[in-house]
């Protein structure tokens, strides 16, 4: 569905993209993270035929996107800040969307109280845009974005504004158009929202991609078993480096009477850790294994 080879792109001689090559396969979840400032919107903005670029090939669906045709209505885009005519309401401008479509005053009718009641915004669809939160001017974009039912989605950061709620409304939509067989490009800060629905991840930084893999592998190599530990009192700091000299431990964060350790193994190097700490002279309020996220695996590969 979408093929970037050897993407630049550089703004008045400062380089964003350095060769960015990312796949995304029909009918899956991407999701593309990184730092502010590496490039997200950037490529966000090629996709949707925006801005162009200066060398590099990036094909849609097929189709050459280097050579200006006209716009592809097999796309639809949803930026992270949407812009819309403050004085028009949301369903006059699904109404002006139509429009331009060239289609039928019934059929733009039945598309946009469809289209409103799946954003959630059919309460306030006489009400002017230039009133609307940050939150509905997502919503009345993804509604835009869905008009013509396209096979490809670009969503930067779609979720950027919204309360817990709306943001779950939006990963539900996401995860019905993948069950519709969509395609859906995924851009966002929000590594929680990426390990709900996505099916692969690309890690961008300093221009191009440094990870991409399937979640499910991705954790796989990189996620490693986290005990967190409560202390009655805090330890002596001795600890930490005590800890930091076995060779089963990879981390350790102590703060005031709390502590993460990383080890290697949970099958292996538990009870060797657990004895470790009982001989340590130290009492244990609480204890807890987990597994490091996302966040802990994005920041590793990008240091």
């Amino acid at each position: 569905m979408i093929k970037i080879e050897n993407l630049h792109k550089s703004y008045k001689g400062h380089k964003v993209l350095k060769g960015l090559n990312i796949e995304v396969q029909t009918g899956e979840v991407y999701g593309f993270i990184g730092h502010n400032g590496v490039g997200k919107s950037t490529t966000m903005n090629i996709l949707a035929g925006l801005i162009e670029f200066q060398t590099g090939r990036c094909i849609i669906n097929g189709r050459d996107i280097s050579y200006r045709g006209p716009k592809n209505k097999d796309v639809g885009y949803l930026p992270e800040d949407p812009k819309f005519y403050p004085y028009m309401s949301g369903w006059e401008y699904l109404e002006f969307i139509g429009r331009i479509g060239g289609e039928s005053g019934n059929v733009i009718k039945q598309k946009a109280m469809r289209l409103l009641e799946v954003v959630k915004l059919e309460k306030s669809a006489k009400r002017p845009i230039g009133g609307y939160s940050r939150g509905m001017k997502q919503r009345l974009g993804l509604a835009v974005a869905m008009y013509h039912d396209p096979s490809l989605y670009l969503l930067d950061e779609p979720s950027s504004a919204l309360d817990p709620e709306g943001r779950l409304d939006m990963l539900n939509i996401i995860e019905d158009l993948k069950g519709q067989g969509k395609t859906v490009f995924l851009s966002t800060h929000i590594l929680n929202d990426i390990e709900r629905v996505c099916d692969r991840v690309g890690i961008i930084h300093d221009g191009k991609i440094v990870v991409e893999d399937k979640l499910d592998s991705l954790i796989g190599k990189f996620v490693q078993p986290v005990y967190d530990i409560e202390f009655m009192k805090t330890p002596d700091k001795d600890i930490t480096e005590r800890l930091l000299k076995l060779d089963y431990v990879e981390n350790v964060y102590l703060q005031d009477n709390k502590a993460s350790i990383t080890i290697k193994s949970v099958e292996k190097d538990s009870q060797k850790l657990l004895r470790e700490i009982a001989e340590s002279d130290v009492y244990i309020a609480s204890i807890n294994l987990r597994r490091n996220s996302l966040e802990e695996i994005f920041l590793k590969v990008v240091k």
